[in-house]
């Protein structure tokens, strides 16, 4: 018979996370491992949700409006592989990813246009929320109702440290990027280099904490050499992700943990974020990046999917002309907003308020797409809603009928 499962890393949800040493919050090569895992191996590990328990189970917007984004994202590890070295790939089989039994529920935000806006914040500048109950694989929320889904429940973030070669080329092309765009994005914040300000380097201390904090990557965006945060829905149970490795010991992390959420998670806190486990097994391949030219990770998805027959998605198609009438070319961005304007306008006649819907389209399990990116000027992306998430008829034949569909917190400021 099998042994039980070994928790490698457990958090609490009372104390801070800046105060937890088996959590850090920087990509660094130096942040010390907190225990180690034999390939071949399943373990249990513990996560906070992303911002550390900033977010509140309550009926206002403030707290998001609020979030310090200086502290985010609060990973789970390092954790040693034993034997993995630089060049092999790191296989991430996720089996089980569960909320805390203790702490059923989750949140969706919208997020201040002055505190990391979103896709969508020309539009809805204003930080929202959404609170969302579980009661096993499925979803509801008093601030959305009249929709019910099961959870693609899975991890933003897993990845391996960064070499300091690596990290250092993170570090100099970020920079490029933000110099390269002072005129041209003015107003915007294309990038975000190394901040000491509330860095958390796990166990370290001394000089050696300041060291990651002044040089640690952000861990914010996904990255090409490892991964990180790409909020790939996909990667939920049984799914298998190859990593490569840039240290001895690979230095795996993971947190940021989804109940669901769609593609895109486009109003940047758009999944339903969640505090709880996930189990892992672990291997490796000896030399992989090599002999299987895999240079940035890859991924199978697992056998758990939504249930929903290719005929019941309502599809909104965009191109890359804005809402001014203005043409782009071949902008997927300008064509991704738009399809996901014209759903949000197209929700709203059945009683939804534009907020509900971008949380909505944010969290739910929406497929969007890249249609056509070839036949100039416009690209031509996909936005498609499960219309059997609704308990109301979504289709375009229904009659659109305004409902007392209610409100969700949006903030005073």
């Amino acid at each position: 018979m099998p042994g039980k499962i070994r928790t490698a890393q457990t958090v609490s949800l009372d104390i801070p996370a800046a105060e937890q040493p088996g959590l850090h919050n920087r990509w660094h090569p130096d942040v010390p491992t907190i225990g180690s895992i034999e390939p071949g191996e399943t373990v249990k590990i513990e996560c906070v949700d992303w911002t550390g328990g900033q977010i509140g189970n309550n009926d206002s917007a403030e707290d998001v409006r609020t979030v310090d984004l200086t502290k985010i994202h609060y990973l789970t590890g390092p954790f040693e592989i034993k034997g993995a070295e630089p060049g092999d790939l790191l296989v991430v089989n996720i089996t089980d990813v569960q909320p805390f039994e203790d702490s059923p529920w989750g949140f969706t935000g919208i997020f201040d246009r002055k505190n990391g806006g979103g896709f969508l914040d020309e539009h809805y500048p204003k930080a929202a929320k959404a609170i969302w109950d579980f009661d096993g694989i499925y979803c509801t929320s008093r601030h959305i109702p009249g929709v019910r889904f099961a959870g693609l429940i899975h991890p933003g973030i897993l990845g391996c440290a960064p070499s300091h070669e690596v990290l250092a080329e993170w570090n100099r092309r970020e920079a490029d990027l933000i110099s390269a765009c002072v005129h041209s994005h003015p107003n915007k914040v294309v990038a975000q280099p190394p901040l000491a300000v509330n860095a958390h380097a796990g166990q370290a201390t001394g000089d050696l904490k300041a060291k990651i904090a002044r040089e640690g990557a952000r861990t914010i965006p996904g990255r090409p050499e490892h991964g990180g945060n790409v909020d790939i829905n996909n990667i939920s149970r049984g799914s298998t992700t190859y990593l490569p490795v840039h240290v001895p010991g690979a230095k795996f992390s993971v947190g940021d943990l989804h109940f669901s959420q769609g593609d895109g998670e486009i109003s940047f806190c758009g999944a339903i974020e969640i505090a709880g486990t996930i189990t892992i097994k672990f291997d490796l391949i000896k030399n992989g990046v090599q002999s299987r030219a895999i240079k940035s990770p890859v991924f199978r998805p697992g056998d758990v999917a939504p249930n929903f027959g290719p005929g019941r998605y309502l599809t909104f198609e965009g191109f890359s002309v804005d809402e001014n009438g203005k043409q782009h070319f071949l902008d997927a961005t300008v064509a991704y907003r738009q399809a996901c304007l014209r759903a949000i306008e197209y929700l709203k006649q059945f009683g939804y308020s534009g907020e509900q819907i971008y949380l909505l389209l944010s969290c739910a399990p929406i497929k969007g797409s890249i249609a056509g990116i070839v036949d100039v000027p416009n690209v031509c992306t996909t936005l498609g809603i499960p219309m059997d998430i609704f308990d109301f008829d979504i289709s375009v034949e229904a009659v659109p009928t305004k409902r007392d569909l209610g409100s969700c917190p949006i903030s005073s400021v």
